[in-house]
């Protein structure tokens, strides 16, 4: 993560903040109103950083390629980097309250670490995933585990057992394995899939528990048992309240830390919640619209909450290819609301540029598809009471053979 942040640095997209910052709603509010990565030099004491990888940029500059290029080079990896063993990490007590966790709300529950990966491993399937886990002493985090994902899973089988599910929260690695965690990825990959976006291969340790973990400024050992407590309200991508809940809680049992580390925070609903909610879908979403006619772009929009809208850009080879990358992205990602499909000539990041297609290039009696009753995002408001929802896609794509009525003038060399 401090090699990431210095060619960052190098490129001017860092803030660095020397002077006292409060963790208590002061920093969250600074990183949520810029997209630039924040250095925290004194939070409450303690360096921070936040907006680790808030744009498409910051993700473009960990894996050294153009952001234009980013999504088809993620949609060309295959989950078969290797995995290098490291040995053992010196384990110490856990004192939660050595680190800067930040409330980052009015009206949440309390002090959220959002940021963390919870690393497990039980019965020879390794895990890897983020979630929000609730500050609920110097030794317990309340964890949401979303039902039917593979944490819960997992802790399911374990407790069927009669035993506690193995786990590592680790805080403040290298961009491209939190990426790589917060992607949809084959059972057993996610470590696989950080070795192949780090160049082949990553180092990894074994903590006492069993589970593996990847070089990180804060690794903490725990495992989830019965215990449960009330988790939420909570702050979710789309900027409102989630309500409270029953969770498993965290019971951790060692601490490790870089001497003078530095804590990676996030704010919820910021840009850096976005990015790493969405673009781990955006490449899923552009293998499978690749099935079904030419594609070159896709990206989840910021005002969708990074994670309810997109936009494609394909080239088209026949009439009816708009339609079928709108089922093919919906397919690709079944939490997506409303998606766009525009030509080479929009720029699909450019709300602006998406807007003029719409306005010039849509019949909506013809170039609509709407779906109704069908699965959506629990995390949006407009939700049905069970789930479901109803999808749109919009075809904003020119007609075929009638290209010439939809040039734009410019000024060429004049």
């Amino acid at each position: 993560m401090r090699t990431f942040i210095e060619q960052m640095r190098a490129r001017g997209l860092v803030t660095d903040i020397h002077e006292p910052v409060s963790s208590r709603f002061e920093a969250p509010k600074i990183a949520f109103n810029t997209d630039k990565l924040v250095f925290f030099h004194n939070l409450d004491g303690k360096k921070a950083v936040m907006n680790l990888v808030a744009s498409r940029e910051a993700i473009s500059v960990a894996l050294d390629v153009t952001p234009d290029s980013l999504v088809p080079t993620l949609a060309k990896c295959r989950y078969d980097g290797k995995v290098k063993d490291a040995g053992t990490l010196p384990l110490r007590p856990v004192n939660l309250d050595e680190i800067p966790i930040m409330e980052n709300y009015p009206g949440e529950a309390g002090r959220y670490l959002n940021s963390g990966v919870v690393f497990s491993r039980y019965d020879g399937v390794e895990n890897a995933s983020v979630h929000r886990m609730l500050k609920c002493g110097k030794d317990r985090l309340v964890a949401r585990l979303v039902e039917g994902r593979h944490t819960h899973t997992l802790h399911k089988r374990a407790l069927a057992n009669g035993e506690r599910l193995p786990v590592a929260v680790v805080i403040g690695m290298h961009p491209l394995v939190l990426f790589a965690s917060c992607s949809r990825v084959p059972e057993n990959m996610e470590l696989l899939y950080a070795a192949e976006l780090l160049g082949g291969e990553i180092p990894v340790y074994t903590l006492p528990n069993g589970v593996r973990v990847p070089e990180a400024e804060i690794i903490l050992e725990g495992y989830i048992g019965t215990e449960t407590s009330v988790e939420g309200p909570y702050v979710d991508i789309t900027r409102t309240y989630d309500p409270e809940r029953i969770q498993p809680v965290i019971e951790l049992t060692g601490m490790y830390t870089k001497p003078d580390f530095i804590y990676h925070g996030l704010v919820n609903a910021g840009d850096e919640h976005k990015v790493l909610m969405g673009s781990p879908y955006e490449p899923l979403i552009y293998r499978s619209v690749a099935g079904v006619t030419g594609v070159t772009d896709v990206v989840l929009t910021k005002g969708g909450c990074g994670y309810l809208h997109g936009v494609v850009q394909i080239k088209k080879r026949t009439e009816g290819d708009g339609k079928n990358a709108i089922m093919a992205a919906f397919a690709a990602h079944t939490s997506l609301k409303h998606v766009v499909i525009v030509d080479t000539d929009i720029n699909p990041a450019n709300p602006s540029d998406v807007e003029f297609a719409i306005a010039t290039r849509v019949r909506a009696d013809r170039d609509t598809l709407i779906i109704p009753g069908v699965r959506g995002s629990s995390l949006d408001p407009s939700r049905i009471g069970d789930g479901l929802n109803v999808k749109m896609g919009i075809d904003a794509t020119m007609e075929l053979g009638k290209e010439t009525e939809f040039v734009r003038a410019v000024w060429e060399d004049c």
